[in-house]
């Protein structure tokens, strides 16, 4: 833990107060109304104060765990203290190499097919796609990553209405299986921080909402910008922030699972003015976003990213900190697989290279189990002195769940590794990405599915983009 208890509370009397005193922004008369009826207090048209007994009643209607699937069959219920599961990143721009372009549907289907072809990464956030109008890119790109994943889907929403349509389409996927019983997708928003909830991220709460799918309520608050320098400063913003957004949504849809996300949390660097992902300030906010979540007993997000321009040692050093942080601290929900440049662009090398570093955190994550059959005892009993535990049954039955294999790292001694030309690992990483995407590309759409979703996607863009 990186807070203790007594943190905790502190913290969260200090949000309450912020939120009964200072209160809200919020940029919807209806959801005003919501609140209004359960008991806030509204300033003015737009500004609710929420006491305490409002956000203790939201704690209360939330479960303590949120369900997320994926087409495989693979049910997690991510609780507190339970799994870690990685995603990939939103962008605005896919970097190869040293050279940075626009992000386009064909590189979205690639890094598609990359993440289903890495075993620790366990879910794909959307991202913008420059070649689609903005209000459509939400389920445009969620066609395209479905068709070349299998993995749980996160889009990214543009518009209230790409929110509703996103979960047409992933009713589609699931052929009458309600998204309620298996969720495939997930959906969230962030605050505008410091405690002001726009029309768009109020709308798309609403608009997603009756389906029982998880819901990510962000706090992206910027030390020393939009938050407090001092990082508890900030995590009093944070939870304020989350509170809020927790509390609406249970207005909205009561017993929707709601996933505390105060791990977007920045720090500004102060000589750049820039946002900073990767600093030992960002390891420190998010997993303290764990904390809090735990205390208010609610499943937890953050998001792992670097300042480097290109997958380098920098990026490498970065996201393992920032990630084995967050995996240390229990975070269920880990975003920023393939992220570099301060979150503003994914790599397809980027991507290899943190499911590799994942398999490492994930592995702490899971820890040493200490137990009979663990400890071994009869084993070391068998062997006795100066023995030999490499061909003993207990070694084979267990070295398989026990060591960790990665797939790029060396683990070779130097003459194999000069026999195989001697890569270096960012070598390794660019043939990695060349033969997944030289492969024959599969699709998970079968006909009929296929024909579905082009059919909403071109009614979506009738409607939005003219």
């Amino acid at each position: 833990m990186f807070l203790e208890q007594a943190d905790c509370e502190l913290i969260h009397r200090a949000a309450l107060d912020v939120l009964d005193d200072v209160g809200v922004r919020v940029d919807d008369p209806d959801v005003v109304k919501l609140l209004a009826d359960a008991g806030a207090v509204v300033k003015d048209s737009t500004v609710v104060r929420i006491p305490q007994r409002l956000v203790e009643w939201a704690l209360t209607q939330a479960p303590k765990s949120a369900r997320f699937g994926d087409r495989r069959g693979n049910l997690f219920d991510i609780r507190p203290g339970g799994d870690t599961l990685v995603l990939t990143g939103n962008a605005l721009y896919i970097t190869r190499g040293r050279t940075r372009t626009d992000l386009k549907s064909e590189d979205l289907a690639d890094l598609a097919r990359i993440v289903d072809a890495c075993p620790n990464i366990h879910g794909m956030v959307g991202t913008s796609i420059a070649d689609i109008p903005p209000t459509c890119r939400d389920f445009a790109g969620f066609r395209i990553m479905a068709r070349h994943t299998a993995k749980h889907l996160r889009p990214c929403i543009y518009s209230p209405r790409g929110g509703r349509l996103v979960m047409e389409m992933a009713q589609v996927l699931l052929d009458g299986t309600p998204l309620r019983e298996r969720p495939i997708v997930s959906t969230g928003f962030s605050i505008l921080s410091p405690l002001h909830w726009s029309p768009l991220a109020l709308g798309v709460f609403k608009e997603t909402s009756g389906f029982g799918v998880p819901v990510m309520i962000n706090s992206e608050p910027l030390g020393g910008g939009t938050a407090p320098v001092t990082l508890g400063g900030c995590l009093v913003v944070a939870d304020a922030d989350v509170l809020s957004g927790l509390v609406i949504n249970q207005l909205i849809e009561p017993g929707r699972p709601c996933v505390y996300n105060a791990g977007f949390a920045h720090v500004i660097d102060m000589s750049s003015a820039i946002a900073l992902t990767g600093a030992p300030e960002n390891a420190l906010l998010q997993a303290a976003g764990a904390d809090m979540a735990r205390y208010h007993g609610l499943p937890c997000a953050s998001w792992m990213s670097s300042e480097s321009m290109t997958m380098d040692s920098q990026a490498a050093f970065e996201k393992m900190i920032t990630g084995f942080a967050h995996a240390h601290a229990g975070v269920n929900l880990i975003w920023g697989a393939g992220n570099l440049e301060s979150t503003l662009a994914m790599s397809p090398e980027a991507l290899v290279a943190d499911d590799e570093i994942a398999g490492y955190f994930l592995r702490c994550r899971r820890g040493i189990s200490v137990d009979d059959e663990s400890l071994a005892l009869g084993a070391i009993r068998e062997v006795g002195l100066s023995g030999d535990y490499l061909i003993h049954p207990h070694t084979l039955e267990h070295y398989r769940a026990e060591l960790s294999r990665p797939n790029l790292a060396v683990r070779a001694r130097r003459s194999k590794w000069e026999s195989k030309g001697s890569r270096t690992f960012e070598e390794a990483l660019q043939d990695r990405v060349r033969e997944i995407l030289a492969a024959e590309a599969k699709s998970y759409l079968d006909p009929r599915q296929e024909a579905e979703l082009a059919r909403i996607e071109a009614a979506g863009m009738a409607e939005l983009s003219a």
